[in-house]
């Protein structure tokens, strides 16, 4: 398990929030797959949602009547409006532009050039997830893209990431991504038939099985879970259509 205490270094993935048009059946639904609990416990259903394991907060959840289907992801910057500016220098897009939301920080939404929406933030009062790397909670981002080549050369410019490949999958078109001090921070994954650029979301658990089997009696779908080079991982996808994945954290992440 890992405890978060401060803010991370800019380009760390630190937030991820889902808009959904029930957040009280996302509620029920999350609550039975992660054991998470809310605050506000109660409504406004509208309003902003913390979800929180063991009292801290790992996810947001907020009203949304066409879901994008997908976690938005937020990196981590120690300045929102420079972040921001190398976004738009970068070729990206501003969604949102940088905003105060009061205490918590300063965020910003944005498009990368090959159509991915990710998200800024500049943590004050509210760090981001303050657990990581344990069941229930935030592992790590990848983003799947039908061609790349736009991300690979776009996420250096605005965050200085160096580019690294993965000898472990020779057969797949991936690249690391690694902040300026060497922490890999995910991947750009190119996959051709992909219907479009979009950052994946991997949840940890201690058993992807349960977990799938969860899903569905909760309302949800699940592929068959899977072993792979690092754990063993299911997709899922929640009852408003949102896919994310799941998978059986070892000691020291994934």
């Amino acid at each position: 398990m890992s405890e978060v205490t401060s803010n991370p270094p800019t380009g760390t993935p630190t937030w991820i929030d889902l808009g959904v048009p029930d957040v009280a059946r996302a509620r029920e639904f999350y609550r039975a797959l992660f054991g998470w609990e809310y605050d506000p416990k109660d409504g406004p259903e509208d309003g902003y949602t913390l979800c929180l394991r063991r009292g801290r907060p790992v996810a947001g959840l907020y009203h949304d009547p066409a879901p994008s289907g997908r976690w938005r992801m937020y990196f981590a910057t120690d300045d929102c409006d420079a972040s921001a500016k190398r976004v738009v220098d970068a070729g990206g897009t501003l969604v949102r532009e940088p905003l105060d939301i009061g205490a918590p920080g300063r965020w910003a939404i944005a498009v990368d050039p090959s159509g991915a929406e990710f998200g800024l933030w500049q943590g004050r009062a509210r760090l981001g997830c303050e657990l990581v790397y344990e069941p229930g909670t935030l592992v790590r981002n990848d983003l799947v893209a039908p061609d790349p080549a736009p991300a690979r050369a776009f996420y250096p410019a605005v965050f200085d990431y160096t580019l690294d490949g993965n000898d472990d999958l020779p057969d797949a078109d991936f690249t690391f991504l690694r902040r300026p001090d060497g922490h890999e921070i995910g991947g750009i994954m190119g996959v051709a038939a992909a219907a479009a650029a979009s950052w994946g979301t991997l949840f940890g658990t201690e058993d992807a099985d349960a977990a799938a089997a969860r899903t569905v009696a909760a309302g949800g779908t699940a592929e068959e879970p899977r072993d792979t080079f690092y754990a063993r991982m299911a997709t899922l996808t929640d009852p408003f259509g949102t896919v994310f994945e799941v998978g059986a954290v070892p000691e020291g992440g994934l």
